[in-house]
Formats: C-alpha cells, structure tokens, sequence
C-alpha cells in the first residue's frame, strides 16, 4: 500500500527534482508542508526532517471526483520526504489500493495512471 525508495541527495536537491518531475509530467505541486517546523512552532521538536508535498493532475483529479465525490477525502495525492542528510526517504500511498476503498471500478485505470506518475516523479527526484 506504501511505495517507498531511498535518497542519499542532499534534501534540496530531491525537492527541486520533485518540482521539476512534476511540471514535466503535468502534476502541479499544491503545496508543500515541512512538518519539523510546524512542529517546532508548535514547541514540539521533531529530529527528522519531513517534508509532506501535496500533487495533483487537475485532469485526473476531474475524472475521479465526477465519478465518486467522496474521493475527495483522499486527494491530493501526497508523497513524503523524511529522514536526515545522507539519507532521506520518499513514501506515498499507492493510488491503486487506495481506490479500491471506494468499490469503484470505473476510478481503477485512472489510479493506474497516477500511480505510474507518482512512481516515476519519485525515482526522478531520488536520483
């Protein structure tokens, strides 16, 4: 259900190909979280790094929420950067099993395409 690689890129440089990947393969990036500082301004010290970033096709998006709105609870997609320097992972949920919660098979190709995407931005962004 998880999709995870590792990354021993300095963090600004899996975040700048993040953003990169994702223009190229026409996902937006929504926004980006950085949850050690939220934290931190909360006056919780978190000692790894995370970054949440939120994507999303509008296209896809589109496809799916005209077919169920309740999909929106699970959208946009988000893929996570966590860890320290000289080691960083990257996570997302799986878009395929996560459909598989709204018992629509008619959302199933369009995961399948976002999944590949998400894949692929990852791997760009890992190096």
């Amino acid at each position: 259900m998880i999709y995870q690689l590792e990354s021993q890129r300095p963090l600004v440089d899996i975040e700048r190909e993040l953003h990169e990947s994702a223009a190229r393969n026409k996902f937006g990036v929504i926004a980006v979280h950085d949850l050690q500082q939220t934290m931190r301004n909360k006056g919780v010290e978190l000692a790894m790094e995370c970054r949440i970033f939120e994507v999303c096709n509008p296209h896809q998006a589109k496809r799916v929420l005209e077919s169920d709105g309740a999909i929106s609870t699970a959208l946009p997609c988000r893929i996570s950067i966590y860890g320290s320097p000289g080691r960083y992972t990257l996570a997302t949920m799986l878009p395929v099993e996560m459909m598989k919660a709204f018992d629509n098979p008619a959302i199933a190709p369009v995961a399948q395409e976002v999944q590949e995407v998400l894949i692929r931005m990852m791997q760009d962004a890992a190096g």
